[in-house]
């Protein structure tokens, strides 16, 4: 056949910026975004992002420059999600749950220009702000090229008058240009968003994503997840992670209604989802212990079935069983940053309806199939590159390949080459594949544990406890635990005097140690001091037998507490 060439009308890059002019132009007067007594319009959540991409432009933002924004589930994070990629820049959405050290490492990698910053979070930005400045001034680097120009986000519906600077987001809305023109995307390769994996201040692993796999991506999950049009979904789910599994665009493509909250607390999202009749809403697990631990006053009826996309650890079959009972119907998935979000989600099949509620829950629990953006989807050996058989018992290395992998990590060549292994993505993750196909996770090569939906790295957690001067030994392993699903353990060996007697630290000292340098949610909620770890005839720390050991240790807990004081549930969800 003769060779047919691309053209304009037969060939457009492919980015889901597209989504928001589509739903300006089909669903104009339809509501875009709630937020307490604020609302848009598809048809204004469009100006308002083209007025702000005006406005960056007029700040001398060009292409692939990084603008930085910390901020929670507000309408100004939802709308720079188009805005900024609008501006030809690229998103980086930063953790909320970071120290200021971890954020000043990430603007300092990223090269970030522009620092938007809610004024929620302006103290700890400060913070991060000045020890940018400290860091750059010690290194031969000018400190003032390299310090971001910041904004404060202030609350759209009830302004404070917070500043951090001179600028404001909303001032930038409104002086922008309603009829700005968003430039063609010349190449759906070029980067859209900068999501980091790690807040280590040694080595930051900055994921990035092209406009080509954002789209895919997003088309993806919204066929894989069954998502119909019109839909009200509920961000109870950080923008911040993964582009907020990418339905930051999704809820666009769908012409629905996006119901922001500040804070993830059992009134807010019950409150929500009665009165704007939530259908859509993602979150980890522990979201469901808030919930379900709603005193009385705190509750809703859920009077529809509102559809929950849940990933990490998967949920225990009670926990299932409970959530299911008050309305929600749950699907569970799988993925990571560097797979711009869900790679696998657990499809459900009708003929399960039938089985009993102990067997669907255990279907439940599993990683499940590809999204349809992924060419493939394996579990390898990854010595010989060898699929495992399919007989739900012999463990492999989930591996992934297909347009919505990442680009690679920003600066680190090494990493990215390393983590292409012979034509795929190597995930890091051990896991077995059933008869029918379906995936699910049984270890984790990489020793990261899964809290609350965050992952968390046995290796970083190490590094910090054989900095304290006592400690002699230290390996860190995942425990189960009542809240969060899993969470840290750490095994110490302490160190021993001239006179061979162990020096004296106690559990209250490692944690002390831990929490002034690590964010709160990697902090161990169990240390546990042993004469000797166990080892190889090697000298290599037998993880195996730590982990059958942190399975019989208790976590002390008090529910009663997250009952009783509310803002403790605030507290508790600065873990997600």
């Amino acid at each position: 056949m003769e060779k047919l060439p691309k053209c304009e009308a037969n060939y457009v890059p492919l980015t889901p910026i597209t989504f928001l002019k589509r739903a300006s132009a089909v669903y104009a007067d339809r509501s875009s975004i709630i937020y307490a007594g604020t609302r848009f319009t598809w048809r204004q959540t469009y100006e308002r992002c083209c007025r702000l991409a005006s406005s960056l432009r007029a700040l001398n933002i060009v292409k692939n420059n990084v603008i930085s924004v910390l901020a929670p589930n507000i309408p100004a994070m939802y709308e720079m999600h188009f805005a900024v990629p609008m501006a030809g820049a690229v998103l980086n959405a930063i953790n909320t749950r970071l120290d200021a050290r971890n954020i000043a490492t990430i603007l300092r990698h990223s090269e970030a220009k522009v620092f938007f910053v809610d004024y929620q979070y302006v103290p700890l930005a400060s913070e991060a702000l000045r020890l940018l400045m400290a860091d750059l001034q010690d290194s031969s680097v000018t400190a003032e090229s390299s310090i971001p120009l910041v904004i404060v986000i202030d609350d759209v519906d009830t302004p404070t008058g917070v500043r951090l600077g001179e600028l404001e987001y909303e001032q930038l809305v409104l002086s922008g240009n309603p009829g700005y023109v968003v430039g063609d995307i010349e190449d759906e390769w070029d980067p859209i968003a900068l999501n980091y994996t790690s807040g280590t201040t040694s080595e930051p692993k900055g994921v990035v994503y092209s406009h080509r796999g954002a789209y895919l991506s997003t088309l993806s999950l919204i066929l894989g997840w069954e998502m119909g049009s019109e839909p009200v979904y509920l961000w109870s789910l950080p923008m911040f992670h993964c582009n907020g599994w990418t339905f930051t665009w999704g809820v666009a493509a769908r012409g629905g209604t996006n119901v922001c909250i500040r804070n993830t607390t059992a009134h807010e999202m019950f409150m929500n989802i009665a009165l704007h009749k939530v259908t859509h809403m993602c979150c980890a697990p522990i979201v469901f212990n808030i919930l379900l631990e709603a005193r009385p006053h705190e509750r809703a009826d859920v009077t529809s079935p509102v559809q929950i996309l849940t990933g990490g650890a998967p949920p225990p079959a009670p926990l299932l069983e409970k959530i299911e009972r008050l309305g929600f119907h749950v699907v569970h998935a799988y993925g990571l940053t560097e797979a711009t979000g869900p790679a696998l989600v657990c499809e459900w099949q009708a003929k399960w309806n039938h089985l009993p509620q102990e067997d669907r829950a255990k279907l439940k629990a599993r990683q499940g199939v590809s999204i349809l953006t992924l060419a493939d989807v394996d579990v390898k050996d990854l010595k010989t590159m060898a699929s495992v058989p399919r007989d739900g018992k012999t463990l492999g290395e989930i591996v992934l390949r297909g347009s919505s992998i990442m680009k690679g990590y920003l600066k680190d060549e090494k990493t990215t080459s390393k983590s292409f292994h012979q034509g795929w993505f190597a995930t890091g993750d051990v896991g077995v594949i059933h008869p029918d196909g379906y995936l699910e996770i049984k270890d984790r090569s990489k020793d990261v544990i899964i809290s609350g939906g965050e992952n968390i790295s046995s290796v970083e957690l190490e590094s910090v406890l054989y900095r304290h001067p006592r400690v002699l030994e230290a390996a860190v392993v995942a425990m189960p635990h009542p809240r969060w699903g899993e969470s840290p353990c750490a095994f110490v060996t302490a160190k021993k005097n001239s006179a061979g007697a162990t020096i004296n630290v106690t559990e209250d000292d490692i944690l002390a140690h831990c929490r002034k340098n690590l964010p709160g949610f990697m902090v161990p909620k169990k240390v546990q001091f042993l004469e000797e770890l166990p080892k190889t005839s090697t000298g290599k720390i037998q993880k195996f037998q730590l982990r059958a050991l942190a399975k019989t240790l208790v976590v002390s807990e008090q529910p009663s507490l997250y009952k009783s004081r509310p803002h403790e549930q605030i507290l508790a969800l600065s873990r997600l």
